[in-house]
């Protein structure tokens, strides 16, 4: 797979060890943080997080994962990250996720980054379905998913342990089928 990956607006690229810097500024912070199963982090964990995400290149085979920047083509601004899973083999799934910087939510690019990652799961790698998971007062990512023709299919009632409380999960997915239909009629 070539680098950046390219979408409307934005290049589409794997962490680097330069960074921490565009890691900080979304995983450092509390309201970033606030439906996630982390804590803001220090730097500790940020360096140790960052090598982690500097692995995550492909998904080829059950376990991969990839995990890219995004960034505007017209700056260079990093506006966020995009996460794909193949969480199975036998079953064709991947799961997707996102996280942006503050400032540059409300504008489509956790969508547009996000239907590159389906994209890629549907017609590069044979997916039947993509999955997306997220906290059940997460009010803008859910309505990320449903922006990308996701289906909600659950609501799991506190069901998770997370930060001090219980919490309840959101399960959203779309079938290969479906993506290809989106697509003819887009």
């Amino acid at each position: 797979m070539a680098f950046p990956l390219r979408t409307p607006r934005l290049d589409l690229r794997p962490y680097e060890s330069g960074d921490l810097d565009e890691l900080r500024a979304m995983y450092a912070r509390e309201d970033v943080n606030r439906y996630l199963y982390s804590e803001p982090m220090g730097e500790d964990k940020l360096l140790t997080y960052l090598e982690k995400k500097i692995g995550y290149r492909a998904f080829a085979r059950e376990g991969d994962a990839l995990n890219l920047l995004g960034t505007l083509r017209e700056t260079g601004d990093v506006v966020g990250d995009v996460s794909f899973g193949f969480v199975s083999e036998e079953h064709r799934t991947g799961e997707v996720g996102f996280v942006l910087k503050p400032e540059f939510t409300g504008r489509g690019y956790a969508t547009e980054m996000a239907a590159e990652m389906l994209r890629l799961g549907f017609d590069e790698l044979g997916l039947h379905r993509v999955i997306g998971r997220l906290d059940a007062r997460n009010d803008a990512s859910a309505r990320v998913l449903e922006r990308l023709g996701m289906r909600r299919e659950a609501l799991l009632v506190d069901n998770e342990w997370v930060k001090g409380e219980w919490t309840s999960e959101l399960d959203y997915a779309l079938l290969a089928d479906e993506w290809a239909a989106s697509r003819s009629s887009a």
